[in-house]
């Protein structure tokens, strides 16, 4: 990926968060232990009300609804092809996303973007790299009916359900009628809202395990804040809450003008590839190509390898088993 020096020195709002953040971490004690006794609880006890919030267990769908659309998710008769379903490119066995570059449309060409992880997308605020998608619901819909990824019709859609006893009897138990657009619509949805990863070392860490990260990770988050990436990356999803445009310090040439939904981080050490075109293959490169471009800074290895450590204690769990990198592009997934 070229890169070339911008003149736009910084962005006011990302630069107004990492100032307060700096702030912050400006009264904590110092990394070789300097301050008062005590301090070093003191620290962890500010630091564990930080900018990053828990993962919540759980949004509160109904079991039944999640049950139906986890079905609807994996079934590949609902595709214009009957060959592909949503669980094709958010694999949620492994990572909910893909290992590929970009996959694949209906047609055999390559999708325009990377397939983002399904997992905690219902804690981000907006869909899409471009947040062009306002709803789980509305990600539902495309997800199903548009060429380019299902490619269903409604009309293929409920002639399947309604003439499968095995779906058709639940949606009617479920809703009271048969199923029609809004309730698939309603299922789905209500199973993605269900796809979150709590539990990770570091939200135990959060809670008050304060074993849960070890001392370098904990540094890493120091750093992680310190230098600014705090600014975009925050909240309980570490991102998918606003939009920044790319390459603030150093100008992108392909995409110099693009302003895109700042990705959520959770999980993000088993999501390779990285960014929005997934020309990244490695974590440690798309932290420095961050640190560069977004930043204005040049991170030595070891810095890199201290953010690096403590984004791995991102990874959380999904029915009771941590994320794990999605298979090579040409492993099918689990039904």
């Amino acid at each position: 990926m070229t890169v070339a020096p911008s003149r736009r020195a910084y962005s006011p709002v990302a630069a107004l968060v990492a100032a307060l953040i700096g702030s912050a971490l400006s009264i904590l004690p110092s990394a070789a232990g300097e301050g008062p006794p005590g301090a070093s609880k003191a620290a962890e006890a500010v630091e564990a009300q930080d900018v990053i919030t828990p993962v919540p267990s759980s949004l509160g769908a109904d079991p039944e609804r999640v049950a139906l659309g986890r079905r609807l998710f994996t079934d590949t008769r609902l595709s214009r092809g009957g060959d592909r379903a949503c669980i094709t490119c958010h694999d949620i066995h492994s990572s909910g996303a893909s290992a590929a570059t970009r996959n694949l449309t209906t047609d055999g060409t390559s999708m325009p973007r990377n397939t983002p992880t399904a997992f905690n997308a219902a804690l981000s605020f907006r869909l899409g790299w471009a947040g062009e998608i306002p709803t789980l619901a509305d990600q539902a819909e495309i997800a199903l009916t548009r060429p380019e990824f299902l490619g269903g019709s409604w009309s293929r859609i409920l002639a399947v359900i309604q003439a499968d006893p095995a779906l058709d009897g639940p949606f009617r138990a479920t809703y009271g009628r048969e199923a029609d657009r809004a309730a698939v619509i309603d299922a789905i949805n209500s199973f993605e809202r269900s796809l979150l990863t709590p539990d990770s070392r570091f939200d135990r860490w959060l809670r008050g395990d304060v074993q849960a990260i070890t001392e370098s990770e904990r540094s890493g988050y120091t750093l992680f804040k310190g230098i600014g990436c705090a600014a975009c990356h925050q909240g309980a999803n570490v991102g998918g809450n606003l939009f920044e445009k790319v390459g603030i310090f150093v100008t992108i040439p392909d995409k110099a003008a693009e302003v895109l939904r700042v990705p959520s981080l959770r999980n993000v050490a088993v999501t390779a590839p990285y960014f929005d075109d997934g020309g990244v293959p490695t974590l440690p490169e798309a932290v420095r190509l961050m640190a560069r471009v977004q930043l204005g800074r040049e991170l030595t290895d070891a810095q890199i390898g201290s953010i690096v450590a403590f984004l791995g204690t991102l990874t959380g769990s999904y029915e009771g088993r941590p994320l794990t990198p999605s298979p090579a592009p040409d492993t099918p997934p689990q039904p």
